[in-house]
């Protein structure tokens, strides 16, 4: 039975826009075939063979014009992305030229393709689960090299084979279940047998705990942090800046007040893509240009992440500087005291007492001195120094699928209690059931179309 849209013939350019060398028109259905003989003339008049390229020519069937040199892969079904018929056409990828090809297919049958619809067709003809689905997306979003191995991971099935483990745990659970509804006279010594047999806490509960620990990482990985870096004017924030990103991004002068609007950077710290924002300094002002500056650096503060508040350690403590903390409600920021080649113990003494019992960490950014310090504080703030950061971990749930499995360890505890309580099997597969369905919409098997469609409009056309 075809699934709804299955009998349409789709069409996307499947490279990003702008020019480049190659550029490849991606056709999926069952028209490719005869859309591919419409409107491509192959050098040779031999039948295209599948998964073979074939050298020749894209041509206007109306008018016989030459439109490209291109070569072209036919893909049968079902040994396809998709497990259609699919066509890739590998084009010279200027935006006219693909565009030009595009408008032939479609004027030949295919219709344009939504987001993400060829990766949902190979999820719908069961190529795919849900979890390779999204880890697809993840690998065209990753912004590390970490992100990209957990992208690879799941797409190679980590998560799916630890959900289908516990997935056949509960189905084992459930056919005892159903043994013991048949034959309610045996009830309880059925029951008592499968509390015996089935290590339920580490096959099921325990699973489940080790995977929504492990969310978190994965979100962090995902979606990264966002970094402020703030303080009065002219104590070396664009410096600091420069110094975390390798490379001269912010103007750095004597003169205070050079920023005045938002830098924003993105790098990696060991594997945590950080957006980084660099700030105009916040002080007493009468230079309008400067209060639209730090208009916008309080409403960055009030949304990051983590906050860096750099100060002078050339000059003597000041109380501005708690009061920038309590002024602008910073909650727990990491004191820097920059400048450190200016400072002797005396001084490095005095601004340790000076904001205890907070830690302040002293540097010098225009020196890199005690930066991996710095990078290492942060780390350990960011993954919170509780263990649930582990470099080896290869399957970190996103937060769609954490929330399902929160859902089924919900369902999972009650079913642990029940078989405890001498709760009758009926009930307990009521609880079992639910477990099966929570954790189903992990991988789609009972996702609603609502959800997957949510899932696949993230994607781009093309893929």
């Amino acid at each position: 039975m075809p699934h709804q849209g299955e009998e349409d013939t789709i069409a996307a350019i499947a490279t990003p826009p702008g020019p480049g060398g190659i550029g490849i028109v991606r056709v999926s259905g069952p028209d490719s075939p005869a859309i591919a003989a419409d409107i491509f003339r192959p050098a040779r008049p031999d039948p295209l063979k599948s998964h073979h390229l074939t050298y020749g020519h894209i041509v206007d069937p109306a008018n016989g014009r030459v439109v490209d040199e291109v070569m072209l892969c036919y893909m049968r079904a079902p040994k396809s992305y998709t497990r259609e018929e699919v066509v890739e056409i590998q084009a010279h990828a200027g935006h006219i030229t693909l565009q030009t090809i595009l408008a032939l297919i479609l004027k030949s049958g295919a219709r344009l393709a939504n987001p993400g619809e060829f990766t949902k067709r190979a999820f719908l003809n069961g190529r795919i689960d849900l979890t390779r689905a999204e880890a697809v997306l993840d690998l065209l979003n990753a912004r590390t090299p970490e992100t990209l191995d957990l992208a690879v991971n799941h797409l190679r099935g980590s998560l799916a084979d630890r959900l289908l483990r516990i997935k056949d745990a509960l189905i084992s659970l459930r056919a005892a279940l159903e043994v013991a509804i048949d034959f309610p006279d045996d009830e309880a010594e059925i029951i008592a047998e499968i509390t015996r047999g089935h290590n339920f806490t580490t096959e099921v509960i325990s699973a489940l705990q080790r995977l929504i620990f492990a969310s978190r990482r994965g979100n962090i990985a995902r979606e990264g942090v966002s970094l402020v870096i703030c303080g009065r004017p002219n104590v070396g924030k664009s410096s600091l800046l420069n110094a975390l990103l390798g490379r001269e991004r912010a103007i750095v002068t004597e003169i205070a007040g050079t920023t005045r609007d938002l830098i924003e950077e993105s790098f990696d710290l060991r594997g945590i893509p950080v957006r980084i924002t660099d700030t105009a300094g916040i002080h007493a002002h009468r230079d309008p240009v400067e209060e639209i500056g730090i208009r916008m650096a309080r409403e960055q503060l009030r949304r990051a992440d983590e906050i860096l508040l750099v100060v002078d350690g050339s000059l003597t403590p000041e109380s501005a500087d708690l009061d920038f903390i309590a002024a602008n409600d910073l909650n727990d920021p990491l004191i820097v005291i920059n400048k450190n080649d200016r400072m002797d113990t005396a001084a490095r003494e005095r601004f340790s007492n000076f904001f205890a019992p907070r830690r302040p960490l002293f540097i010098s950014a225009r020196h890199n001195d005690h930066l991996e310090e710095l990078e290492e504080r942060l780390f350990a703030r960011i993954t919170g120094n509780d263990g649930l950061w582990d470099p080896g971990c290869v399957c970190v749930p996103n937060l769609r699928q954490s929330a399902a499995l929160e859902a089924t360890l919900t369902a999972a505890l009650r079913v642990r209690e029940a078989l405890d309580t001498d709760t009758p099997p009926d009930l307990i597969a009521i609880d079992l059931q639910a477990a099966l369905d929570s954790l189903g919409e992990i991988s789609g098997e009972t996702s609603t179309e609502d959800i997957l469609d949510r899932i696949f409009a993230e994607f781009c056309l093309g893929k």
